[in-house]
């Protein structure tokens, strides 16, 4: 099977620049959404004002006493210094259409570099085709410090403050979340064929032309400022596979949180940065126009694969950033043979690594984190020939009812440096209260991974051992634990199950199974068979072996069942770790041909084999075979795609899956 899943061949790398491509003739908006797949993204804030946001962004306490006399620094924060070349680079960055070799760029803050004192890096010669635009000067605050950044944003953006524990508190404006309808990507010759359009896709197509009218938006917006804040990083923490990243960004905010989600370059790195692989013009701030070709409303999320750009407007969430490179290394990252993985990935002190895949409410973050082993990165990773790596330089957790006690790793990583979306707390004491949902339900913590204490820096291990597959099953008919062959890992890989309870969203008055393929349908770009192709490759090569892990319901669905208590769900991922489940028996269930261990430490055996903890035995069939069928459902959609020498893998895929 590791020759059937190495058959995949991808095409070359697309050049960073291409000659002008053919219009793309498109079909109208689309008007079933439900060919699209989308992620639960959170509704806007409703407020009619930005001072009715403030408001909900901070409580009194009661007495609230004022400080007098308080003021602040009328100093403004230092610049670190600016070679030409890097603010030529710059330069080149921000050019637009109508200004083709880019702004006159300069250092440092405008308030605290006098015109006489300006040392300009690039004239244009002035020409009568010139617009005025263009001889304004644009200030460049390049890859300032978290302390730098905090200055900038307090003194010039509202809405930001400092929290009791040291963390920076803002707000994302009328998004609160991402925007997956608004998301879009250029439909090219090259993308065409390249990737995964149509029914159950995230991917919404656009035109060059259509892409190049917002990035011209973009950045005559960005050009119109005093400043900008330009961050150059990098993804991922393999060195042989690093991508260059500039992000160019109207805020604050914004160019802290790239700081803390991208990996920081050493001085040294950065004086060597040179030209980046990829660029986000971040514009957020501006609207798109609405009446522009593709446009459904005032908000766009863009990307240009040939280009490397991508452009957005019309919404200030931060994590549109985060996931669209996820998207973008979704992309480059397979064309090299690399498996990019939305998965939490932690190792043992033995270099035993384990992979974490599961949707909101499954525990990822949760096991993933565990004190007695490295913590390598928790969202987003690639698997290489030489081993795991991490994407990322820092964590994007949610904050809703945050504790201490619970989670005290994130909670002690909410410091100085550490970004905090719309949470809401105490006006006098700053003290942040996880458990209000004012301003949205998806609060959320950006922090640099070092804020965790076993993080392993640098963010890479070795060939993982176990690839653990996380679902909270609220029918409560899956095994709390299941060793999945091969075909079985790839099924529920591609499938991506896991289910809504009744009470989370209105109208839901009994479980909802939800899928997404790969375990985030929203970021990928490819079929999900390829990257399931590619797993199970790696799998064999390596010898890793595949889990199923219930944290759902026992002994009955959701409302007359029990969550399976998280001690339980410790102990299995212990022995998944330990290796003392390869060991044990088994026995394989019905439908769904999982083969469950007949005892785990630790663990009541009566719950290991669902139909024995549910007294209604007829009720826990009825029930599974509904679950079944509602698998078979989903996957329709990845029937068609054949993999494999005369689609003979596909077919071992689809006899993985529930078997009436």
């Amino acid at each position: 099977m590791a020759g059937n899943g190495g058959e995949f061949s991808f095409s070359s790398e697309a050049t960073a620049a291409r000659e002008a491509l053919p219009k793309i003739t498109t079909e109208k908006s689309r008007g079933d959404e439900k060919d699209v797949c989308h992620d639960g993204s959170t509704s806007s804030v409703r407020v009619q004002t930005i001072d009715e946001l403030h408001r909900l962004q901070t409580k009194k306490s009661v007495p609230n006493t004022p400080l007098k006399g308080a003021s602040a620094s009328a100093s403004g924060p230092s610049t670190p210094v600016s070679e030409e070349t890097m603010l030529q680079s710059v330069s080149a960055s921000l050019a637009s259409m109508t200004r083709e070799k880019g702004p006159m760029v300069v250092k440092g803050d405008p308030e605290r570099v006098s015109e006489s004192a300006v040392k300009v890096s690039h004239v244009p010669a002035p020409t009568i085709a010139v617009s005025d635009s263009a001889l304004k000067f644009t200030h460049v605050l390049y890859n300032l410090s978290p302390g730098e950044l905090y200055e900038q944003a307090i003194k010039y953006e509202k809405g930001s403050f400092i929290t009791s524990t040291g963390a920076l508190a803002t707000l994302s404006g009328a998004k609160t979340g991402r925007s997956p309808k608004d998301k879009r990507i250029v439909k090219d010759d090259t993308t065409a064929s390249e990737l995964w359009w149509g029914k159950g896709s995230p991917n919404i197509e656009m035109d060059e032309q259509t892409f190049m009218v917002n990035r011209e938006r973009a950045v005559d917006y960005l050009n119109s400022l005093d400043k900008v804040f330009v961050n150059d990083q990098f993804l991922n923490w393999d060195p042989e596979n690093k991508i260059k990243v500039r992000i160019v960004s109207a805020r604050a905010y914004h160019s802290l949180f790239m700081h803390n989600m991208c990996i920081r370059p050493t001085p040294e790195e950065l004086a060597d940065f040179g030209t980046p692989d990829f660029t986000i013009y971040n514009a957020g701030r501006f609207p798109c126009n609405r009446y522009t070709h593709y446009m459904t409303s005032s908000t766009s999320i863009d990307i240009n694969l040939a280009r490397r750009e991508m452009v957005i407007l019309g919404t200030q969430y931060a994590g549109e950033m985060k996931k669209g490179l996820f998207g973008v290394m979704h992309y480059l990252m397979p064309k090299r043979q690399i498996l990019s993985l939305h998965s939490g990935c932690n190792m043992g002190k033995d270099g035993d690594v384990a992979l974490f895949f599961g949707l909101s409410g499954t525990g990822k973050t949760t096991l993933s984190t565990d004190n007695n082993r490295y913590l390598i990165g928790d969202d987003e990773h690639c698997w290489t020939d030489t081993g795991v790596s991490n994407i990322e330089g820092g964590c994007y957790a949610k904050c809703i009812d945050l504790s201490r006690e619970k989670e005290p790793e994130i909670f002690n990583a909410i410091k100085f440096g550490t970004v905090l979306e719309n949470v809401v707390f105490d006006e006098h004491t700053r003290e942040v209260d996880y458990t209000d949902k004012s301003v949205t339900e998806n609060t959320r913590a950006a922090y640099p991974i070092e804020y965790i204490p076993n993080s392993k820096i640098p963010c890479v291990g070795p060939h993982p051992k176990n690839v653990i597959l996380l679902a909270c099953d609220a029918f409560g008919v899956l095994p709390p634990i299941s060793k999945l062959n091969l075909a079985q890992t790839m099924y529920h890989f591609i499938s991506g199950y896991t289910a809504l309870v009744a009470g989370t969203e209105e109208g839901i008055k009994e479980p909802q199974a939800t899928f997404s393929a790969c375990f985030g349908a929203a970021f990928i770009m490819l079929h999900p068979t390829k990257y399931a192709a590619m797993l199970a490759d790696k799998m064999q090569k390596h010898g890793a072996t595949g889990w199923l892990v219930n944290t759902g319901w026992s002994g009955g669905s959701y409302g007359s069942g029990s969550r399976i208590k998280l001690a339980y769900t410790r102990k299995i991922i212990d022995a998944i770790h330990s290796g003392s489940l390869l060991n044990a028996k088994y026995k394989t269930t019905e439908i769904f041909g999982l083969e469950i261990p007949t005892e785990v430490e630790g663990v009541p055996s009566e719950i290991l084999d669902p139909i024995n903890a549910w007294s209604d035995k007829a009720a826990y069939k009825e029930t599974l075979l509904k679950l079944g069928g509602l698998f078979r459902k989903n996957f329709e959609t990845f029937t068609s795609h054949r993999i494999g020498e005369d689609g003979k893998l596909t077919d071992q895929i689809l006899a993985a899956g529930p078997n009436f």
